[in-house]
């Protein structure tokens, strides 16, 4: 009783910024006595890291060129080191041998994706390949992609496509180019892989004409849904804040995503009510899938949201599979 009267009254006897100084470092001790016992209950030891910050870890140290950061940081910790963005705990691999051993060896180990909090709600809840985490219906749909969607004879089906799309892009440059017109590639490129992919998806369900119409609605929806998934999300480094999502990109990623899935609901509408003869002879990526969600395979399980996760997912990577950049794992080299 007398240690608590003595508190009371060393508290009251406070100014301030004494007691917020106090609270800072009451704060800051059980923060690493926190991270000391976490660490010490772990089967495992994790890997040695830079110190961080109490609740922001190292949040506030990160440098815009992340490459080059974690290049430093190797050099002082290793090949492979943790660091805490806020209250996720973050494994950086540098090294080829290591990214080997994770990638390949242990990938089934690995093989889970933290799915932030604007993806939940634009992926229908992640349950698209990319975000769901590793079981059977993870390997139902990665089985779907490569045997029924990506396979080599679909591919080389499809070369015709990407063949006609780049000599129109590369005919409209020289075009541009004589005349000494700017363009700007970056667009240009992404339009060419716009079209290509649409084709792709459901040119044999949409004519050319209003193909390219739906193709330009879908293009400018993608950019926005990019844009916000790209943003830094404090839900993402805090979970338990997700629910109040702060800056507001979960409610702002409401409105694009409801719009691309009317959308959808045009393009799937459009292919269900086709008669029997058109059927099958643009066998696009949306015939697939639509084919697999009838078929009532048990090993197939599919039902619209899981067909609408899908093309959602190609529409979004639509850069990175073209052009090769990103495995099936969703991981992006750095170089």
């Amino acid at each position: 009783m007398t240690a608590i009267s003595s508190l009371t009254k060393l508290l009251s006897c406070m100014q301030g910024l004494d007691y917020v100084l106090l609270v800072i470092t009451l704060s800051t001790l059980s923060w690493y006595t926190w991270l000391y016992i976490k660490s010490k209950r772990q089967s495992h030891p994790l890997p040695p890291g830079p110190c961080g910050l109490p609740v922001v870890g190292n949040l506030p140290f990160l440098k815009p060129e992340l490459h080059t950061y974690f290049h430093g940081l190797a050099k002082e910790h290793g090949p492979i080191f943790k660091l805490w963005l806020g209250a996720k705990l973050v494994i950086v691999v540098n090294s080829s041998e290591l990214a080997r051993e994770i990638l390949r060896t242990n990938d089934v180990i690995f093989a889970n994706h933290d799915v932030s909090a604007v993806g939940v709600v634009n992926m229908y809840g992640g349950i698209d390949i990319a975000l769901l985490p590793y079981g059977p219906k993870w390997r139902m749909l990665r089985k779907i992609c490569v045997n029924r969607l990506l396979s080599n004879s679909r591919m080389d089906a499809s070369a015709s496509l990407r063949r006609v799309e780049t000599r129109r892009t590369v005919r409209y440059l020289a075009d541009q180019a004589r005349v000494g017109s700017p363009v700007n590639l970056g667009e240009i490129f992404s339009r060419m892989i716009s079209n290509v992919m649409t084709q792709m998806l459901w040119g044999g369900t949409v004519e050319e004409e209003e193909r390219e119409i739906i193709g330009a609605e879908f293009s400018e929806l993608v950019t926005e849904i990019t844009d916000l998934l790209l943003k830094p999300n404090v839900s993402d480094f805090f979970p338990v804040l997700s629910r109040f999502d702060l800056q507001g990109l979960a409610k702002r990623m409401q409105g694009p995503t409801e719009r691309m899935d009317r959308l959808f609901d045009r393009v799937i509408n459009k292919h269900l009510g086709m008669d029997r003869e058109s059927e099958g002879k643009g066998n696009d990526f949306l015939e697939v899938l639509l084919k697999i969600k009838n078929e009532n395979d048990e090993n197939a399980i599919l039902d619209m949201n899981d067909v609408k996760a899908m093309l959602m997912r190609f529409l979004c990577n639509r850069k990175s599979y073209f052009a090769g950049e990103m495995g099936d794992n969703g991981i992006l080299p750095a170089t």
